[in-house]
């Protein structure tokens, strides 16, 4: 697990100190100027202050106003009388930093830092509706009961030439080959080679934060690729996707690319998917729950894939967050389109892959790419834990071909957000005030979305009707 290690830590590691004097140490030994203070947005966007070393070590309290978690992904605020964060005086937020986050920002040309922190009010309450809290609180529900969840996010991108007119369509960057990728290239070594400067500056960034990569792969669509990372403690990788996703597109612009991790970049090719793995140890024993003693699969293990397959639909609109999103959730393709389970079935929602009892886990892949990666694993844990409390039953493994089958998840992003403020039991994990927000947020972005022509509607009404 990131940033987990129990032995003292040393200004000597990549990432991650204990206390503010560590801080001061660790900050010192890389001549550190500035630290860049952030926090996840709704998004998973990085908000936040840059402020000289100095003056961070000297203890001001930061602070930012609440409706950075209220700001849609197009820069604007909903309008909206149900919205309960609506604060008319947009009072400020007090921010703390969390020193397990320490990482130094290896594009910058000057020494800087970075910390992700989290946001309180004054009197010492989370914001319960910042990202990072909503992560949290599925956590706390586990720990409860006495079980701690392991996960490993997939994260699918793809690398696009620079694109300064939304109007044109994206396409695939030149590799050193000097021609861009036309066929599929699964798997294909080659075709990673075609940007080895690019995957050197990814793992030097990465290792230089502290982000533990564990495999890269090219996936089906052209220049589209996967980054695997090892598992571990939910909050904290979470932490790293988000790191990860900033990392990745700031070394794509070194090399005259963009990295998108939109949903569905480009028409005709696959769309991009974030896979969460998952399992279940005991806190005090530290095995998995989902096996017993046998290394059969237990109870808990069929009733987290029941709750799974129950709850899921009730949050797309979280893991499939945006209109583009949808695109991706067809039939006939890659990608799933139903809640259906099975072993070692890649056309299913919720795939159990091949491994010892030790690690049996459910790999959950229905998010995409685009999702906020705290809130995607909050999400996708909360179904597991609703199913495992609630006893849940789950259907019969699927064997063969599922992603043909009809769509048995919402087809669009209003119908995916009303399903979600239906759920009772989703609305008391996730707390209204949070769902509220996140509704008015989505709402807000679609009439955007609305208000923009597609290249569809110009092409068969512009003449026809």
């Amino acid at each position: 697990m990131p940033n987990q290690e129990t032995e003292e830590q040393t200004p000597e590691r990549a990432s991650g100190v204990a206390s503010l004097e560590e801080a001061r140490e660790w900050l010192a030994a890389r001549r550190i100027e500035d630290i860049e203070c952030v926090v996840p947005d709704q998004a998973g966007v990085a908000r936040g202050k840059m402020m000289p070393v100095s003056k961070f070590l000297a203890g001001p309290v930061m602070s930012m106003p609440v409706s950075i978690f209220t700001q849609t992904i197009s820069g604007d605020w909903p309008h909206d009388d149900d919205l309960f964060q609506n604060d008319e005086a947009d009072r400020d937020v007090l921010l703390d930093p969390d020193l397990s986050t320490l990482a130094v920002v290896p594009w910058e040309e000057d020494p800087t830092a970075q910390l992700i922190h989290d946001a309180r009010y004054a009197d010492g309450t989370p914001v319960d509706i910042a990202p990072r809290q909503v992560l949290r609180r599925v956590i706390e529900l586990y720990e409860k009961r006495g079980w701690r969840p392991i996960v490993a996010p997939e994260i699918e991108f793809y690398l696009v030439r620079p694109n300064k007119d939304p109007d044109y369509p994206l396409a695939p960057p030149t590799g050193r080959s000097g021609r861009p990728e036309t066929a599929r290239q699964s798997y294909s070594i080659a075709a990673i080679n075609e940007f080895d400067d690019l995957f050197d500056d990814i793992y030097d960034f990465s290792e230089k934060q502290g982000l533990e990569i564990d495999t890269l792969i090219h996936e089906e669509g052209a220049a589209q690729m996967e980054i695997n990372l090892r598992h571990g403690d939910p909050l904290g990788l979470a932490d790293q996707v988000f790191q990860f996703k900033r990392t990745i597109r700031e070394a794509a612009l070194r090399h005259d690319m963009y990295a998108t991790f939109m949903a569905k970049p480009m028409s005709g090719e696959p769309g991009s998917a974030m896979h969460i793995h998952q399992s279940i140890n005991n806190i005090e024993t530290g095995t998995n729950i989902f096996s017993d003693a046998d290394g059969e699969p237990t109870p808990a293990f069929f009733s987290f894939i029941g709750g799974s397959q129950k709850y899921l639909p009730a949050v797309t609109s979280i893991l499939a967050p945006y209109v583009n999103s949808y695109r991706r959730l067809q039939r006939g393709v890659s990608a799933p389109v139903n809640t259906e389970w099975g072993y070692d079935n890649r056309t299913v929602g919720l795939r159990v892959p091949n491994s010892s009892p030790a690690a049996r886990r459910v790999e959950n892949r229905i998010p995409s790419s685009d999702a906020n990666p705290y809130l995607a694993i909050a999400a996708s844990l909360a179904c597991g834990y609703l199913g495992m409390v609630g006893n849940v039953s789950s259907s019969e493994p699927v064997s063969g071909g599922a992603n043909v089958d009809e769509i048995d998840l919402p087809r669009g992003l209003l119908e995916a957000l009303a399903l979600f403020e239906e759920c009772e039991e989703l609305v008391d994990i996730f707390g209204k005030a949070f769902v509220g927000t996140y509704r008015a947020i989505k709402h807000s972005e679609f009439e955007t979305f609305m208000q923009v022509i597609s290249p569809w509607e110009r092409e068969y009404l512009l003449l026809n009707v």
